[in-house]
């Protein structure tokens, strides 16, 4: 596929991060390794994913929080 992996559509999930070519967000995929899926796992349940694919969505949250923001964490 020419052009960015992860795009950003209005109209596809609400404007959220996807794989392009997929309504798969990153958000999501974020979560399938987080529960203890490996990639192949990931890439096998999602027929239209690929490798690189997971790859560019990891790289994507990874690029996002390395930007200069402050999260607040509430101390209770």
């Amino acid at each position: 596929m020419d052009g960015p992996l992860i795009i950003s559509n209005p109209k596809i999930m609400m404007g959220k991060p996807v794989v392009a070519g997929t309504r798969l967000t990153v958000e999501r995929i974020l979560e399938k390794p987080a529960a203890g899926e490996t990639i192949q796992q990931v890439v096998s349940a999602h027929p239209h994913l690929t490798e690189n694919g997971v790859r560019s969505a990891l790289a994507f949250a990874s690029e996002a929080m390395n930007a200069d923001v402050v999260y607040p964490v509430s101390v209770e």
